[in-house]
């Protein structure tokens, strides 16, 4: 449990009453707020296993308990995180018995012999949704896309990254500085699963600090729920060096890796 998560919109976290009035805390919905604080601490190569909590999310994909492993790397960056992933989809493979340098997954053969194919969100939405991604743009316009128009499209024999998102989807990733207009952040596509999301993680507190105002103004505008403001968080941004973390879903690994299309067959308990 957390006192205060992080103020996204995309994200809502369980509140724990231990009275009347608001929650005294919060089960964790990422293992982020509390790693980082470590990472700042000193520690350089760390990694969280672990169940995690998200409101209303629920599906073939979703649920509102899943497991998720979270690693930091200092002095790295997202291509580190892009080559950690490799070596975790073929070691993990392996270990589940599949042989050579491929799985299968809903019929089709998915090879995974490193390195996987690298693309941007630009040339994606360029090709298969006809438009240009500007650093903010409509988000409704551009999830949609995304989950109608580039997901479906992506390439099914191979893993592939989805890297250099708009500069208005950095979230906690630090903005590229060959091309402010976009942040580095990448994900991981197999077989029609996010398995992953990363970034070169964002260490400046004064634009994080604005990030997450506009953040929490949008969340009072839509009606959720208020946290309390995270400066324990924020504070320990003034000491973190350059760095990179990723979040792994790993009851969709286990899924890719078992043939299963529904999230609910890979856990011995589904809600």
């Amino acid at each position: 449990m957390i006192k205060a998560p992080l103020p996204e919109v995309c994200i809502e976290a369980f509140p724990v009453f231990q009275g009347k009035g608001q929650p005294d805390l919060y089960l964790i919905p990422s293992p982020e707020i509390n790693l980082k604080r470590l990472l700042a601490e000193g520690l350089d190569r760390i990694f969280q296993l672990g169940s995690v909590f998200r409101q209303e999310e629920q599906g073939r994909h979703h649920l509102p308990e899943f497991t998720m492993l979270e690693w930091y790397r200092s002095g790295a960056d997202y291509h580190a995180l892009m080559s950690d992933c490799e070596a975790i989809i073929e070691i993990t493979a392996r270990a589940a018995g599949w042989k050579g340098n491929s799985v299968t997954y809903k019929g089709q053969k998915i090879d995974i012999n490193p390195p996987f194919p690298r693309t941007t969100i630009k040339k994606v939405f360029e090709k298969y949704a006809g438009w240009t991604p500007g650093p903010a743009p409509d988000p409704n316009r551009f999830n949609e896309d995304m989950v109608t128009k580039i997901e479906p499209n992506l390439p099914q024999d191979r893993p592939v990254f989805l890297m250099d998102y708009p500069a208005s989807c950095a979230s906690l990733a630090r903005l590229k500085t060959s091309d402010p207009k976009v942040a580095e952040r990448v994900e991981l596509y197999a077989g029609g699963l996010e398995i992953a999301n990363g970034f070169s993680e964002l260490t400046d507190r004064e634009e994080q600090g604005a990030r997450f105002r506009k953040e929490a103004r949008r969340r009072r505008e839509q009606g959720l729920r208020v946290y309390p403001w995270p400066e324990e968080f924020l504070s320990s941004l003034s000491q973190l060096h350059k760095c990179a973390g990723m979040a792994l879903g790993t009851d969709r690994l286990v899924m890719l890796l078992t043939n299963a299309s529904n999230i609910n067959d890979v856990v011995a308990f589904p809600p």
